[in-house]
């Protein structure tokens, strides 16, 4: 087992009741119904369009740690960056495919997370279908032997969204209970144990759940009545309990009301509250949470919005997006990457007061790398590049907003 210091974890995504993937982070949305002679109307950062070919129609998109994934429109799912199948360099290093595949790794998708070294398809049937690493048994097929293929049944079923941390897998079933499977060094699968499960239990750990979000070693669930509860590693003050004391079990009291959305990041959360504001706590030193301060701890959510007129969010590594109701991206905290798309390598401590794109719908954070769907259908990603996963053709990093480079271009 990989040591705690040692692991590099996102596909810190949150899915809401219509079983949609809008990234790490932000509510759900419709993905479709935008006017043609509207789109990016009115925005001046409202880019011009990327050239791709007239089939490719993405309705959802989600990075992960080296690896982009797309929903398409029909259903099905097309991911690059890093691929184990393909020959890895003798020293070390990784290989994989810097632009999108021409054709679908998986069809009858609903929804798709990614995690550090896994992915897991929602399927329109309401079953969960995972591959990639499974050293901890996140894939859920009752071994710890990766596939990197998707598999050809479902590891659960009744399901209605699913989220990925580090190397374990939550589902948010129709009931709207939580069952979580993969590693448990921390209590992530919120069952009051630390033993890793290879498949998922036939039991919730939590109901009344609206939505769910997964960090890299720690989940937070929206409840049905607005408020926040986490669980799992806490040793920046993610949880936001007012401890930096681990919990294994989801607590029974919420730690926010009136929230809408949330985000978990690799050791920090954000809340989206239902009136437009952000709030972040747990880890800050790289300026993530947005206070201005960059104190390394909070450990309860503040009481007052670093932002406003948010309409979604999302959380990567040490960084934070914002999607404003505007359809504008701004971004704070960690920019080392170019993560936060400004065009500089610079961190900041509060978020900006210009956006960095606009016409956008959607927004996802990876590890270290963001990519955004526009009103238009394009997509469009920034930071990192290890390995590709930018989808542009190059395994350069970016600091401002590239179009991803589809086939047939």
């Amino acid at each position: 087992m990989k040591s705690p210091r040692s692991r590099r974890a996102l596909g810190w995504l949150i899915l809401g009741l219509a079983g949609l993937v809008l990234g790490c982070g932000g509510r759900v949305a419709s993905m479709h119904g935008f006017d043609e002679g509207t789109r990016g109307q009115g925005d001046p950062n409202a880019p011009e369009p990327c050239s791709h070919p007239s089939d490719v129609d993405v309705q959802a998109i989600a990075p992960g740690l080296f690896v982009t994934c797309a929903l398409m429109a029909t259903g099905g799912v097309r991911c690059w960056g890093y691929d184990r199948r393909v020959p890895q360099p003798s020293n070390g290093g990784l290989a994989g495919r810097s632009s999108p595949p021409p054709v679908d790794a998986l069809a009858g998708v609903r929804a798709i997370a990614v995690g550090d070294s896994h992915v897991c398809a929602l399927m329109a049937t309401g079953g969960v279908r995972c591959w990639g690493g499974n050293m901890e048994g996140q894939l859920g097929d009752g071994t710890t032997t990766d596939n990197w293929s998707p598999p050809a049944h479902d590891a659960l079923r009744g399901v209605q969204a699913v989220a990925a941390g580090y190397a374990y897998t939550c589902a948010l079933m129709e009931s709207g209970g939580v069952r979580c499977w993969g590693s448990n060094v921390y209590g992530e699968l919120g069952d009051d144990a630390t033993t890793e499960r290879a498949t998922p239990p036939s039991s919730d750990v939590l109901s009344g759940v609206r939505a769910l979000a997964s960090g890299e070693s720690h989940v937070c669930a929206l409840m049905t009545t607005g408020g926040v509860r986490c669980w799992g590693a806490n040793q920046f003050g993610q949880l936001g309990d007012g401890t930096r004391t681990a919990r294994f079990t989801p607590p029974t009291k919420d730690v926010l009301l009136g929230v809408e959305a949330i985000a978990a990041g690799g050791t920090h959360t954000c809340a989206l509250m239902t009136t437009g504001g952000v709030r972040c706590w747990g880890e800050g030193g790289d300026g993530q949470l947005g206070d201005g301060t960059g104190n390394l701890v909070y450990t309860k959510p503040p009481t007052t919005d670093v932002l406003r007129g948010v309409r979604a969010i999302s959380a990567g590594r040490r960084f934070t997006c914002a999607l404003m109701t505007s359809n504008g991206v701004r971004c704070w905290g960690r920019g080392g990457e170019g993560q936060l798309g400004d065009g500089s390598m610079a961190s900041r401590a509060t978020p900006p007061t210009a956006n960095v794109l606009g016409g956008v719908q959607a927004l996802a954070g990876g590890f270290d790398h963001t990519c955004a769907l526009m009103n238009n259908g394009d997509v469009r990603c920034w930071g990192y590049n290890h390995v590709g996963e930018l989808g542009d053709g190059t395994t350069t990093l970016r600091s401002t907003p590239t179009c991803v480079d589809w086939p047939g271009e």
